[in-house]
């Protein structure tokens, strides 16, 4: 007789034969592209924005929709605000609330204006109000600055939503870094404004030890978008001179908070498996269920960092992963 395990893990997806020929195919064509360089701290952030821009790097071309409105919130910095981007349903009645986006790109790359045909899926499938953050960016701007851009949009947020975009907001949520800072976010919020709570959080292949996790630290084998040479040249701009002991400050890797005394809201959690944050993914939803919290993790055969930003037809796990996404929030729209 066998002994069943506490502790259940769908092993089977991490398994080869497991992953589609699709995802292979698309894995090959895109480690080749990050092989092949430069890499952005070869040419310097400016310059990997702009190739980003372009359509120059290994991940899709940004496509900007006309109808998204730029607005802004202010800073806890005199003279300046923080910009944010609104994306509406296409339908013209009361939305149902509002979710807050932080987006990826290491701290470093990307705005709030570059996942416009993402967040318009959401925003159609969920009737809600998307606002996208644009916090500034390491090495110009190091932490703790935009984690700070982060938290002065949620506080606005929280405090303005329902009077200014007619609906309270409802959820947060971003990819890699962007998941990052949203559970930074969360923790800064429950000691800002401890009687609000978000619906649920979206949190995507996320870093939640910028010390670094043994299988980030530790693989070896070639992988698309992001490997962990990458991963550690974000966090040396991010956290300029931090040893790896300091990275674990709660305040800069979430991993290490003390979960047990938060009410943490509910939390989908998505990965790849050929992601090198895999381990952030798995180890932070297991330290979400221990707290108490709801924690779903879905984890995709084969698929690489950042899939969610290929179309469907050159990844399934794009498609199944949006589906999850749209399925998670309208259940959590009432409750």
């Amino acid at each position: 007789m066998s002994l069943q395990s506490d502790l259940v893990l769908n092993v089977s997806k991490l398994r080869p034969e497991a992953v589609s020929e699709s995802e292979k195919k698309l894995n090959d064509a895109v480690v080749t592209i990050t092989e092949k360089g430069p890499q952005w701290f070869e040419v310097g952030a400016a310059k990997y924005r702009e190739m980003r821009e372009n359509g120059q790097t290994a991940l899709p071309k940004r496509v900007r929709l006309e109808e998204a409105k730029q607005f802004c919130v202010p800073s806890r910095e005199k003279g300046r605000d923080v910009p944010c981007r609104l994306i509406k349903p296409d339908h013209r009645g009361k939305v149902q609330g509002v979710f807050m986006h932080i987006h990826g790109g290491g701290w470093v790359l990307t705005t709030e204006k570059d996942q416009d045909p993402f967040l318009k899926k959401i925003a159609n499938a969920t009737n809600v109000a998307v606002v996208s953050i644009g916090y500034r960016l390491a090495p110009e701007h190091p932490f703790p600055r935009g984690p700070e851009d982060c938290y002065d949009a949620a506080e606005w947020l929280v405090d303005n939503a329902e009077s200014e975009l007619g609906a309270p907001v409802m959820f947060a949520g971003g990819e890699s870094a962007g998941a990052h800072l949203t559970t930074l976010t969360t923790f800064h919020l429950l000691k800002t404004r401890p009687t609000f709570a978000f619906n649920a959080l979206i949190l995507n292949f996320g870093v939640f030890d910028l010390s670094m996790l043994p299988f980030l630290r530790n693989i070896k084998r070639p992988l698309a978008v992001l490997n962990n040479k990458i991963v550690r040249e974000f966090v040396n701009v991010f956290l300029p001179g931090k040893s790896p002991e300091e990275c674990r400050d709660p305040t800069i890797s979430p991993f290490y908070a003390d979960l047990n005394s938060m009410e943490l809201p509910s939390a989908l959690f998505l990965c790849g498996t050929e992601d090198c944050l895999l381990e952030d993914t798995i180890m932070m939803a297991t330290r979400w269920q221990m707290a108490g919290a709801e924690a779903v993790m879905r984890l995709f055969p084969g698929a690489l960092h950042g899939f969610l930003a290929f179309s469907p037809d050159q990844a399934v796990s794009a498609k199944e992963g949006m589906e999850i996404i749209k399925e998670f929030l309208k259940a959590k729209i009432g409750g």
